[in-house]
């Protein structure tokens, strides 16, 4: 693998990942979908805590309670399927339970383990930070498949799909149009003709998607029903809210001096390297179409 380039090794992992994703989005049932969530966002977490908490301690810590967050950010509403009374208020509280459960055990973590008093308040907010940045962020993916039902795995096909492959636009479009960086302070190698690639084959992918899918599924998919003002709606935002995941991510990995967030896929970095783009953009689908079926 070593002697691959970047680019074959991305195209290696893409190739043995992308239909194992595909057929587990695509299973009825929205909890094999969430155990995927589940384990990337443990990984995720793990790679962004070891770039910034030094402290064994407090990554342990910190990773424990940010998985019990996301947990129960996923779940406080399926507690109603097991109650005889469909509780309305009681599902409203998922939220502020997950803010409670995220910030309240933390700050009492640190409150009674102070150890360096010059860094304490900067590795609380790192902290707090991972597991709203990454834990509940990537979990909006969970959500997607458990709240759009028979819809859900085109929903998360479309996102991942839209943001890699404006991830591909960009790397091409400052690999051979490249001349005015974007944002040398966070990313040096970023280019403003890349960030245009990129927002350009969002949009490609977005109309390929309605197109293929809407025609797969037939009249009644989502995908057929969107209309091309709501692909542009959810393209350009959300490539634009990518864009600036990837720079996100790119910000901790330049503050912390770390190249990649982890070596697990080669070509790719980590997982963190992986979804930066999609822990913004999921999030905005989620809404947007959430929002537009209230209305």
């Amino acid at each position: 693998m070593a002697k691959l380039g970047n680019l074959a090794s991305r195209v290696l992992v893409a190739a043995v990942a992308a239909p194992i994703l595909i057929f587990v989005f695509y299973l009825d049932n929205p909890v094999y979908t969430w155990l995927l969530a589940i384990a990337a966002t443990f990984i995720a977490l793990h790679e962004f805590f070891a770039m910034t908490l030094p402290d064994r301690t407090d990554r342990t810590v910190s990773l424990t309670i940010g998985m019990i967050a996301v947990v129960v950010f996923y779940w406080w509403d399926q507690a109603l399927l097991f109650s005889e009374t469909q509780n309305a208020a009681f599902s409203a509280l998922g939220p502020t339970v997950t803010l409670v459960v995220t910030v309240v055990p933390i700050t009492l973590y640190y409150l009674f383990r102070v150890g360096d008093m010059s860094t304490v308040a900067q590795r609380m907010a790192y902290s707090i930070a991972g597991v709203v940045y990454v834990g509940l962020l990537l979990t909006f993916l969970a959500l997607i498949k458990r709240d759009f039902g028979p819809a859900g795995g085109d929903v998360i096909v479309f996102v991942l799909t839209v943001t890699w492959l404006s991830d591909t636009g960009a790397y091409f479009g400052g690999r051979f149009f490249g001349k005015r960086k974007l944002y040398p302070t966070v990313s040096p190698g970023k280019t403003r003709a890349g960030a245009v690639g990129g927002l350009l084959f969002a949009v490609a992918a977005a109309a390929g998607l309605k197109l293929g899918l809407g025609a797969l599924h037939g009249p009644h998919s989502l995908m057929y029903q969107l209309t091309w003002v709501d692909i542009l709606a959810l393209a350009i935002p959300g490539g634009i809210l990518g864009q600036m995941g990837d720079l996100v991510e790119s910000m901790f990995k330049r503050s912390t001096g770390v190249k990649d967030s982890g070596t697990l896929l080669p070509g790719h970095g980590g997982i963190l390297d992986r979804v930066d783009a999609v822990l913004f953009m999921g999030p905005y689908v989620y809404l947007y179409l959430m929002i537009r079926g209230a209305l």
